[in-house]
């Protein structure tokens, strides 16, 4: 490196270690505004923080709200913000998306979920290292660049978006439809997901959701042979998932470097199991054979799978119980499904994230990919723009977790690897 651009870079680290208290300080802002999803409480207000910030630094400010989408409504809007600044001469565009959402805060905590607890080198709070610290800590290397006078070419972007924790359909799914994530408007895109400060995170498994009904028929339930109990038969579904589907999936591995060892199997979650009368009331139920029970499932597969086949495995179990089981009917509706995607290790945003990893970190930088997925899905499936990655501070694993956090010193160095690797994005 030619000593003249070892000193810029000196003083842009310099600039970024300089503004520690401001990421903080800008971290717990954003965690002390609560954007649960489900419902999706006070997204315009997180959208609007983002907003006012930067266009207090020169960027033009835009809010989109996802009118129509799922969830969006006039209590719960999908508000976006998307900031964008240009350098005096043309060039590619560097974007930073981050989702505002966060799931709802569970029991388990020791500190208030929303306060913004700092203790011991960290940010506590729902949302700290999934994902606000690293939305912090990309507005703060897109700071720094411009104090430092570094945008001298092309575009940087910065957004803000919303349900990524329910598919992202609000927010980066319906802003690629309209175009904010495409060439020309848009080179490459880093997202600041928890994928440890080391990697770089270049794609995620396959998912297919899906909702399986067993039906019956009612009767007393003292008289249980007069019905046609729908519970029972999910039971049979649950048995042959439980010995034949997993254990076939276990035995499914993959070549993509997924993270942590046990997603490098495929896996299948029961999300969601209900049958019978409903449970939203305080008295006692009535005695009823149930007539519907519904099972929601959460499949991951891996590259090397053919959905069409994930899909297939299902069907197989369910027919043969049809078959095979005296009253069985199902329905099957799929949830939603997203193939695996894998940005190639030789494209340029992950070459210029891992020499800037290797640069800040003193060593190597991991290539990973993630267990489940995020919003890169709608980048390079809608917005066909292949050059997406993850990278940003925090650790996966306390994604979703009680007394989440996200280290400082980890936003610190994610800033400055993610303001060097721009740099070499722009020049």
């Amino acid at each position: 490196m030619h000593s003249d651009t070892d000193a810029a870079t000196s003083q842009l680290f310099g600039r970024i270690e300089a503004k520690r208290d401001d990421l903080v300080a800008l971290t717990q802002a954003l965690i002390r505004i609560p954007t649960v999803n489900p419902p999706g409480d006070v997204y315009t207000d997180c959208a609007e923080l983002i907003g006012r910030r930067l266009k207090a630094r020169g960027f033009t400010v835009e809010y989109v709200r996802a009118e129509g989408a799922a969830g969006d409504s006039d209590r719960y809007p999908r508000t976006n913000v998307i900031a964008r600044i240009e350098a005096p001469r043309p060039g590619p565009c560097v974007h930073f998306n981050g989702h505002i959402d966060v799931v709802p805060a569970g029991q388990g905590w020791t500190v208030d979920p929303f306060g913004g607890v700092v203790t011991n080198g960290r940010v506590y709070g729902r949302g700290a290292c999934d994902m606000k610290g690293g939305i912090a800590a990309s507005i703060i290397a897109v700071e720094s660049l411009l104090e430092e006078g570094l945008l001298t070419a092309g575009a940087l972007e910065i957004s803000g978006t919303v349900d990524e924790e329910s598919g992202g359909y609000g927010g980066v799914g319906h802003l690629a439809k309209l175009g904010y994530f495409s060439r020309p408007r848009v080179d490459h895109v880093i997202i600041p997901e928890p994928l440890n400060v080391d990697r770089v995170c270049i794609g995620h498994r396959g998912v297919w959701w899906a909702e399986i009904e067993t039906k019956g028929r009612v009767a007393h339930g003292s008289m249980p042979f007069l019905g046609n109990c729908a519970v029972r038969h999910m039971g049979a579904v649950l048995h042959r998932i439980e010995t034949e589907l997993i254990p076939r999936l276990a035995a499914k591995r993959t070549d993509m470097p997924v993270v942590p060892e046990g997603a490098r199997q495929s896996t299948i979650n029961i999300n969601a199991i209900h049958g019978g009368q409903r449970e939203d009331h305080d008295g006692l139920p009535s005695p009823m054979v149930p007539d519907r029970c519904r099972m929601v499932i959460d499949r991951r597969y891996l590259i090397e799978e053919d959905p069409e086949t994930v899909r297939g495995e299902i069907v197989a179990i369910l027919e043969d119980l049809r078959r095979s089981r005296p009253g069985f009917e199902y329905e099957l509706r799929e949830v939603l499904a997203f193939l695996p995607t894998m940005t190639d290790a030789d494209a340029p945003v992950v070459r210029a994230v891992a020499a800037a990893i290797e640069t800040v970190l003193g060593r190597p930088a991991q290539h990973v990919v993630s267990p489940g997925t995020y919003d890169q899905k709608h980048v390079v499936r809608v917005g066909q723009l292949k050059d997406c990655i993850a990278y940003g501070p925090g650790i996966l694993d306390l994604a979703h977790q009680p007394d989440e956090w996200v280290g400082i010193d980890d936003m610190v160095q994610s800033a400055q690897v993610m303001a060097l690797a721009t740099l070499g994005l722009i020049k």
